[in-house]
């Protein structure tokens, strides 16, 4: 079932925020430290782990294929929660690194699009898989 691919995710997000907040606590920092890179490396290890063994159906590596395609929202949406009056508040050093940083990311869309290749699509679902 598809619903089992996004219970997975939920997991490995809800073990990344945890990892995050402890790798925070432990550097000094009010904050979460890398808890989206912790909970999609889990969620990479873990669906690598279920494949070889055999305990990931098809149907519900769907799940984890919508989510992962819903990556970049997420990480927006965490990075919201961020407390962005104290880093303008450090002076024009922070909107020069994220407007840098938006840039750069934009600017290297085309580069990362051609590395993948075409790929054919996916096929529509059967009406078992629905």
């Amino acid at each position: 079932m598809i619903i089992f691919g996004v219970a997975a995710l939920a997991a490995c997000h809800l073990a990344g925020v945890i990892l995050g907040d402890l790798l925070g606590s432990l550097l000094g920092v009010q904050s979460n430290v890398g808890g989206v890179g912790f909970a999609m490396l889990l969620l990479i290890f873990a669906t690598d782990w279920m494949r070889r063994t055999g305990r990931l159906p098809a149907i519900s590596e769907q799940g984890i294929l919508f989510w992962s395609a819903m990556y970049i929202p997420i990480v927006v949406a965490m990075a919201a929660q961020q407390n962005v009056v104290a880093a303008l508040a450090g002076g024009p050093i922070a909107i020069i690194a994220g407007v840098g940083a938006t840039v750069a990311c934009m600017a290297l869309v085309p580069v990362v699009a051609r590395i993948g290749g075409q790929d054919e699509a996916l096929p529509p679902l059967t009406a078992q898989e629905a």
